[in-house]
């Protein structure tokens, strides 16, 4: 009898762009895990192939995931993205997503700062502080208050000028929710933002920081507590709580500093077009595809997802 993928202890998922060939995805993938002694493996299984991406995966029982994560990033490098997941538990039934740079293709702080003519300066203070370089509430009210007297009008231009959901924002969304997964936007970034990107992109809930004004314009202040890394901690644990689930039946995803600690608690940490600190504690990183791929290393195939534009 043929052995199920759940007769292995995990799954190695290679998600790449349509131009790809599924036969060198297969023989790449096949080659990588006999260099890592690999010889206990299932047949390789198609989840794309119809011109959205070229996906596939194959279970295999993996002893050391780190040598063979290490071994498949080096031969994909700039191809393809890769997942090795335990096969027990992969669909997940919590999604908590960091917002800036990561549902969304912008950070909110720096394109609010261009009206106020402070983009580079304030820019340069987000980069570090996505990288770990600085603490992040301490970065986040020295930005703000460098916004101090902005006219209130240039939130609302901001996000509808600016603001662009990134590509499978809504399909990862929709297609979780479908199965029955709760999502939820939480972030560093501000309510004036999350409240409409939630909407957008389809989330059950958001979390996310206050800007104070005065009725006219901002006073340069942000409300406390500030929702930064550990926050961010808090709500997936008490989303899982309040779920009856735990931290390991979620997908936690973000691309700075402020995301390590959700991501590195949850079942299926993801890192999406991230900072080096936050790709190396991530369990995966998608870096080549979008947002979809975080479908695929849950092993949902092209019919199973609710394709959005």
């Amino acid at each position: 009898m043929d052995k199920k993928t759940s007769d292995f202890s995990h799954v190695a998922t290679v998600v790449a762009k349509s131009s790809h060939s599924l036969q060198h995805l297969g023989d790449t993938l096949g080659t990588a895990l006999a260099s890592c002694n690999i010889s206990n493996v299932g047949p390789v299984r198609l989840l794309s192939g119809d011109g959205h991406f070229t996906a596939i995966e194959q279970a295999a029982d993996v002893a050391d995931t780190a040598a063979l994560r290490d071994s498949l990033e080096k031969v994909f490098k700039d191809k393809a993205d890769i997942c090795i997941s335990p096969t027990a538990n992969r669909r997940k039934k919590l999604l908590i997503c960091d917002m800036d740079s990561t549902i969304i293709e912008q950070e909110c702080l720096d394109e609010l700062a261009d009206f106020a003519g402070l983009k580079a300066e304030i820019s340069a203070i987000t980069e570090r502080a996505m990288r770990g370089e600085l603490q992040f509430e301490d970065a986040l009210r020295e930005r703000v208050g460098k916004l101090k007297g902005l006219d209130l009008s240039a939130l609302e231009r901001c996000y509808k000028e600016r603001i662009t959901l990134m590509p499978g924002a809504e399909t990862l969304v929709a297609s979780m929710k479908a199965e029955g997964a709760r999502c939820i936007l939480v972030s560093g970034g501000f309510t004036y933002f999350t409240s409409r990107i939630a909407n957008a992109a389809g989330f059950d809930s958001h979390r996310g920081n206050t800007l104070i004004d005065d009725g006219v314009q901002l006073t340069g202040e942000v409300g406390t507590p500030i929702l930064g890394r550990e926050a961010k901690l808090d709500a997936l644990k008490s989303e899982a709580a309040e779920m009856d689930v735990t931290v390991s039946d979620a997908l936690a995803m973000g691309d700075g500093a402020n995301d390590l600690a959700m991501i590195e608690a949850a079942g299926l940490g993801v890192a999406y077009r991230a900072k080096p600190v936050t790709a190396a504690a991530s369990d995966c990183a998608i870096s080549v595809t979008d947002l979809t791929a975080a479908l695929y290393f849950q092993g949902y195939s092209d019919s199973e997802i609710v394709w959005k534009h």
